[in-house]
């Protein structure tokens, strides 16, 4: 019902600033991405675009540059598939950045075959959760000295179509690739809210969203009957710039202040799956993420 009330809702649009704020973006070379950075650089804020491929990043910038009026936008190697590369961009962070008041979980990987990661996580759980936990785990502490700051994470109504096989996470045993997509923006809903709960009373608040069913690059793996049902379906798929809507509303609506750990769509709060409510799931996700990860602090204080 949630979904269908917001098909009916005004559109969202906030004329708040950003000047003096800093946000990181990771997959801001396309898609959603890309527009949440254009929208965030126009509002005056300084923009560090996280993109593996450093070309099409350089690219990126540029337009980005052109379509916001604002000289005020970096462009950074970040390999989520890498926990090497992702330790070195924060590394960097850290040292060249006074704040980081938005933290935008963006980059995402979609029904692919099966690869892994250079740590040898499933490519999908791998870079669309282990790669955005380590990410944040790291910039955790240059987050909370720049609160007020908010860390948002890009999720899919998909999350709702599976559940988190912690007994085999990387998708060892068989692989579904729709499942294993599923699971990892589960993971995205669950470390949102185990976030928010670690963070209380810090000023850093977290939310996860569903941007909407939009036509990006990451549909390139879809079968061809997908293919099909999608080209279809096109009229009421949304483009990038308003798939990107929901994100930017997460970053910048001064009404969310006060809200933390929330799920939201169509710039709303929206209801989650009964899944992506399970605290206790959360709590051995959490568990898992430090262990696989080689996180000896396990919570952040």
């Amino acid at each position: 019902m949630q979904g269908i009330r917001n098909l009916f809702r005004s559109a969202w649009s906030s004329a708040e600033r950003l000047e003096d704020k800093t946000v990181v973006i990771t997959g801001a070379n396309t898609g959603i991405g890309k527009e949440t950075a254009i929208d965030l650089a126009k509002r005056g804020a300084k923009i560090i675009m996280a993109c593996r491929d450093m070309e099409r990043g350089e690219a990126a910038k540029k337009e980005v540059i052109e379509s916001s009026g604002s000289e005020n936008v970096l462009c950074m190697k970040l390999d989520l598939a890498d926990s090497k590369s992702i330790r070195e961009f924060a590394e960097a962070i850290n040292k060249d950045e006074p704040k980081l008041n938005i933290l935008v979980n963006n980059a995402g990987v979609m029904v692919c075959p099966y690869g892994k990661t250079a740590d040898g996580f499933e490519m999908q759980i791998g870079v669309n959760h282990f790669g955005h936990f380590l990410l944040t785990h790291l910039l955790i502490d240059l987050i909370k000295r720049s609160a007020p700051a908010r860390i948002i994470t890009v999720s899919s109504i998909a999350h709702s179509w599976s559940s988190m096989n912690l007994e085999d996470i990387n998708s060892e045993k068989s692989y579904d690739k729709n499942r294993a997509y599923s699971q990892s923006k589960l993971a995205n809903v669950l470390f949102t809210r185990s976030l928010a709960k670690r963070l209380e009373g810090t000023g850093v608040t977290t939310y996860s969203l569903h941007p909407g069913v939009v036509q990006t690059d990451l549909w390139r793996h879809v079968n061809a009957p997908t293919r099909a049902i999608m080209k279809m379906v096109s009229p009421f798929t949304k483009n990038s710039c308003q798939g990107a809507q929901t994100s930017i509303y997460c970053a910048v609506e001064p009404s969310l202040d006060k809200e933390s750990g929330g799920y939201y769509s169509d710039c709303a709060p929206a209801n989650c799956s009964a899944a992506g409510k399970d605290d206790v799931v959360a709590q051995k996700l959490w568990d898992m993420s430090c262990q696989m990860l080689s996180l000896s602090n396990l919570d952040i204080e």
